[in-house]
């Protein structure tokens, strides 16, 4: 067990923690909120969350501490993470529209069934983060933290839209990438 494992381990402790004070304060980000300290712990909640996962990323490179464990864990610890939020934003108190949260699982539970259909029938497929995949989830945090601290600097449509552009664009870069991994093992 490394420590960037257990730094991821406990990120996965925090989904729930998270949820459970998002739930407890509605948080919707908006004046009439009933208790707002509540908000500001799930959003403290969700930023620890979050930075942890660069944290325990440097940790893993900087350690020499990448694991089998680690690639599992890192993006369960992801995905937890912001469907939890998006979920619960967009169902329990509905400030995000609902087709932000559909693109944005609906694209990761496509690439999931597309790795496990080509690694499983084809040939094993390597995953391999992109400039606009990364640039999607810190679009998909920064929405989802307007909406936790209530901070209106610029339309909450402003991000949403920016993330769903790029969760969109990433994921036709991720099937394309996993298709062109797939032709070029055939031609060997």
């Amino acid at each position: 067990m490394t420590l960037a494992n257990k730094i991821t381990i406990v990120r996965i402790c925090l989904i729930p923690v998270f949820a459970t004070v998002t739930i407890a304060c509605g948080a919707t980000g908006t004046e009439d909120n009933p208790d707002g300290r509540l908000r500001w712990l799930a959003a403290a909640i969700f930023i620890v969350a979050a930075a942890s996962d660069g944290i325990d990323g440097f940790v893993a490179r900087r350690l020499n501490q990448r694991s089998r464990l680690g690639a599992i864990l890192d993006p369960l610890a992801d995905k937890g993470l912001i469907f939890t939020a998006l979920i619960l934003l967009t169902i329990k108190s509905p400030v995000f529209p609902p087709w932000f949260s559909i693109s944005v699982i609906g694209r990761d539970l496509a690439l999931i069934a597309g790795y496990l259909l080509l690694s499983t029938r084809f040939h094993p497929v390597e995953v391999r983060p992109s400039l606009i995949g990364k640039l999607a989830t810190i679009l998909q945090i920064i929405s989802i933290l307007f909406v936790l601290t209530g901070f209106r600097w610029i339309d909450l449509l402003i991000p949403v839209i920016l993330a769903t552009g790029c969760t969109l664009v990433s994921g036709v870069g991720y099937a394309i990438d996993g298709i062109l991994q797939l032709v070029r093992h055939r031609k060997c």
